[in-house]
């Protein structure tokens, strides 16, 4: 796999596969402007990147919400063209966020392939332990926003108990937020015609999003920064 500033090492089959779509799909999108093209290697092969990879799993994102072909051209237009593959991400984060929970039974094929990668009996067992997926009668019953996120987690140096107390952590303050903001709102539109407040609701849930994720983002990089300082290793620049 590669960072984001290492050189793209991904053949069109690879990336396809790592993505869950087909050859023939990376190439529409391409032709579409929906990927941007391939570096060009030895032989004229095309190699793609991590940024590649993260902008086809927001085009699938953006898919799960319903939005067009037509639609999806517009959204990927009005992002800067230079976006990381961890910037394509957050925004990946804040898209999956306008919907509500969706849990959905799919065989263990269609777990594979939403997850981008095989899936040995160990990987589904952590991921039913994580609650991201639960046995279920035809299949596996998935929660589809946080089954990406579970697989990444399966890579992830840490224990079991380690990621659970983690989520403990990011799910009481994440919610105190929440109502600490909701407090906020309900002040200002309390005196509000109802459908302005749905109106003003519905706007401001991805924007929110994206403020809090932003403002997350950059207080974990200050104190992974500090705590790599401590431990005297160099702190990395690139995960802002």
């Amino acid at each position: 796999m590669t960072t984001d500033t290492e050189d793209p090492t991904l053949t069109i089959d690879e990336l396809a596969a790592k993505a869950g779509v087909t050859v023939r799909t990376v190439r529409f999108y391409g032709t579409k402007g929906l990927l941007p093209p391939p570096v060009l290697g030895p032989r004229r092969v095309g190699h793609y990147g991590r940024e590649h990879l993260a902008r086809l799993a927001l085009i699938e994102e953006l898919q799960h919400q319903g939005m067009t072909l037509a639609g999806i051209e517009r959204y990927l237009r009005q992002l800067p063209p230079d976006l990381s593959a961890h910037d394509l991400a957050v925004h990946r984060a804040v898209v999956a966020s306008w919907a509500p929970d969706t849990v959905e039974t799919i065989t263990r094929e269609e777990l594979r392939r939403r997850a981008g990668r095989p899936l040995g009996d160990e990987d589904v067992e952590r991921l039913v332990a994580m609650g991201v997926v639960r046995p279920a009668e035809d299949g596996y019953a998935a929660d589809l926003g946080l089954l990406r996120l579970g697989v990444r987690l399966l890579d992830v140096p840490l224990s079991q108990e380690a990621i659970f107390a983690a989520r403990e952590v990011l799910l009481e303050h994440s919610r105190a937020a929440a109502r600490e903001l909701s407090r906020l709102f309900r002040g200002e539109v309390a005196e509000r015609d109802a459908r302005d407040v749905r109106s003003l609701s519905a706007h401001m849930h991805p924007l929110v999003v994206q403020a809090l994720l932003t403002a997350f983002q950059r207080s974990l990089k200050e104190e992974l920064g500090e705590w790599l300082t401590e431990s005297g290793e160099p702190a990395d620049s690139g995960t802002g």
